[in-house]
């Protein structure tokens, strides 16, 4: 994860499929779109719906042939194995509710394919766990994509803490705010809430597991320390919930360093501001997902100095992941292009005699990161429903 990005490029598109993302869902066309935009991806095949001719309708307005537009993902796992390599998929994106997140997976390792996921990546810690034992037995690559860790200023960020810039870490505050579940929705705001509102579909978690999750990552990816114990309070503020839509969570990490997360998805008039500050001994820093060109550094004796993304200063992460000149915004679409150009990139060098295996890859979070984000829901639920007890996070990704 901490290696510079490389410059090798693959001798022909990477070959994707991708389970879920139909018409009425949002995030599959996003990954859609970052696939696309490097254009060293190419959508071959897909499972689009539970309903058969959903997913053909689906997969014919995206011009693939009908044939390779699936019914569901045990038969499109099994028909791109059979089909010859130069011409089967090599990876399949998950875009699925989570409770489908870890049966998907599984098969595409069984099937021989590498795996890119949307987070978080199972329903559960144990099926996390299962899914790292998989990963590591069949050598093949798993991604998640924690879309955050895409943007420049974010490796920049990560960069500048881990070269000292900023002294030891002290004080980590990550931020997670959205409004759109304060009120009964219809339409398809409605459908988007009543899954990750659904123990059966979402797990333990909605708000934390949905975005709280997102902001952990981002605390342990630009802080460089684990979280290893926390305290939660955690609350659903509308009637007749069953999960959570509001939190507040102590951290202590492993290297000594405190910090405060919270995230709420009712906080009136919120869009997804998302925000990490991370203070040292020498200095500090902040950066917000909404204005994510721009990266704050703080000093005790100095004026604060203002980072912009696409500047020659930048180091060789933050720069390789840019692609327009200063004052050009990058935002969303092209951090999640990001992930999947890193992945590609690692699928091109798995073409080679020996695979890498997924901690070796460039800025892509892997399995465990998966692991450690369902850790990190489990440890806030129990500690809230414990009435905010300190809970160690059951997360030893040692291999």
């Amino acid at each position: 994860m901490s290696k510079e990005l490389v410059s090798k490029k693959p001798a022909a598109k990477i070959r994707m499929g991708i389970v879920g993302g139909g018409p009425d869902a949002f995030i599959g066309n996003i990954h859609r779109m970052a696939a696309r935009l490097d254009g060293r991806i190419e959508l071959v095949c897909g499972a689009f719906s539970r309903d058969p001719e959903k997913s053909r309708s689906a997969g014919q307005a995206l011009y693939l042939p009908e044939q390779r537009c699936y019914p569901d993902y045990q038969t499109m796992m099994q028909r791109e194995a059979e089909l010859p390599a130069a011409e089967r998929m090599e990876f399949v994106a998950i875009v699925t509710p989570n409770s489908t997140h870890y049966s998907i997976a599984s098969s595409a390792l069984a099937q021989g394919f590498h795996v890119l996921c949307e987070k978080p990546a199972t329903l559960n810690l144990a099926e996390a766990r299962a899914l790292q034992q998989q990963v590591t037995e069949t050598g093949l690559l798993f991604g998640l994509t924690h879309t955050y860790t895409g943007y420049p200023l974010v490796m920049e960020a990560r960069e500048r803490v881990a070269r000292g810039d900023i002294g030891k870490v002290t004080k980590v505050v990550a931020e997670y705010t959205q409004g759109w579940l304060a009120a009964v929705m219809g339409g398809e705001d409605g459908k988007q809430a009543a899954w990750r509102l659904d123990p059966a579909q979402a797990g333990a978690s909605c708000c934390m597991g949905d975005i709280g999750v997102h902001a952990a990552n981002l605390a342990e990816f630009v802080s460089g320390q684990s979280i290893a114990t926390l305290l939660a309070d955690l609350q659903s503020l509308e009637a007749g919930r069953s999960l959570d839509d509001d939190g507040s969570v102590l951290l202590r990490f492993d290297q000594g360093a405190r910090g405060v997360l919270f995230a709420s998805q009712i906080a009136v008039g919120e869009e997804n501001n998302l925000r990490i500050r991370v203070y040292g001994t020498k200095g500090g820093l902040d950066w917000q997902q909404q204005e994510p060109n721009s990266l704050w550094l703080k000093w005790p004796d100095r004026p604060a100095e203002l980072i912009r993304a696409g500047q020659g200063y930048l180091g060789v992460n933050a720069s390789n992941n840019s692609r327009t000149p200063p004052g050009h915004p990058e935002g969303y679409i092209e951090a999640f292009a990001n992930l999947y150009s890193n992945f590609a990139t690692a699928i091109a060098d798995a073409r080679g005699t020996e695979a890498p295996q997924s901690s070796t890859m460039n800025n892509v979070p892997g399995i465990d990161e998966a692991v450690k984000g369902m850790a990190f829901i489990e440890a806030v639920v129990a500690s809230s429903a414990a009435g905010g007890q300190w809970t160690q996070l059951n997360c030893d990704v040692s291999r």
